[in-house]
């Protein structure tokens, strides 16, 4: 055992009923959801919205975050796999999802509520994105008790030995660094949304998640782990060259916001 190192042995699982099982990952998921929806509620009634648009557009975004992920992930990452065994793709329970699949989704989701319930996309995507960065942290923690995504070898005093994963040296807690970004950027959101009183300059909040969230994604990138074989090798994984479009516009974005965005 290297000196300082820690030994993370935690079960997936907090307790089962025969086949039922209540896994952590899944309640961090709905966690990340249901906070999430409570701080939209503080938006909604600062400005004077309904709690049932609100309840309209949860639906939409649980949809968009959980299809777009599911998908993102057979499509980015096997798709040879998936193409080859699309009844594969319904079967989310045996894990499989990917947070540039849920952006996608998400940015889609959005768009089909503003045609159906005429609000302005950009007015939604700055408030929503608020709260997708809390709900990546939650996520992220996910990924921690399921001893998942974690990063290569490392001499750190906090390197973490994943014992379910019968690893023998400690590996970059990768999941808690990339929970911690997403943490400080929800937290910089929040405080710019109250800050201006809600009324940030439109894009503004959007391009910032867009820089903060894939610009540190990118970088966290270059000490995870391949999660798949065909990215042996790459200069560049799957989830940096995902990543650069969502950081490149956010920039774009960035520069419309402050420069030429009309009010809203």
């Amino acid at each position: 055992m290297i000196f300082g190192a820690i030994n993370w042995d935690m079960n997936p699982e907090i307790f089962r009923i025969g086949n039922f099982a209540v896994r952590w990952y899944g309640l961090l998921f709905a966690s990340g959801f249901f906070f999430g929806y409570l701080i939209f509620m503080k938006f909604f009634k600062k400005e004077g919205l309904s709690v049932e648009l609100l309840d309209k557009l949860t639906i939409y975004m649980a949809l968009g975050t959980v299809i777009g992920a599911r998908i993102g992930h057979c499509l980015f990452y096997e798709p040879e796999y998936y193409l080859s065994n699309p009844i594969e793709i319904l079967k989310i329970w045996r894990g499989g999802l990917a947070s540039h699949g849920a952006a996608i989704g998400i940015l889609i989701a959005l768009w089909l509520f503003e045609r159906k319930h005429k609000r302005k996309f950009i007015w939604t995507i700055d408030r929503i994105v608020v709260v997708v960065a809390l709900a990546g942290a939650c996520i992220r923690l996910g990924n921690l008790m399921n001893s998942e995504i974690y990063g290569i070898e490392t001499t750190l005093p906090w390197g973490f030995v994943f014992i379910r994963n019968l690893e023998v040296v400690p590996k970059h807690p990768t999941q808690i660094y990339e929970a911690l970004a997403y943490l400080l950027t929800f937290v910089l959101l929040v405080w710019l949304y109250f800050k201006k009183d809600g009324k940030t300059r439109p894009g503004m909040l959007f391009s910032i998640f867009l820089i903060l969230v894939f610009g540190m994604r990118f970088l966290i990138e270059f000490i995870k782990e391949d999660q798949v074989d065909f990215e042996s090798g790459m200069a560049l994984n799957m989830g940096q060259w995902l990543s650069i479009p969502f950081v490149i516009f956010g920039v774009g974005l960035l520069v419309w916001s402050l420069r030429k965005a009309p009010k809203v």
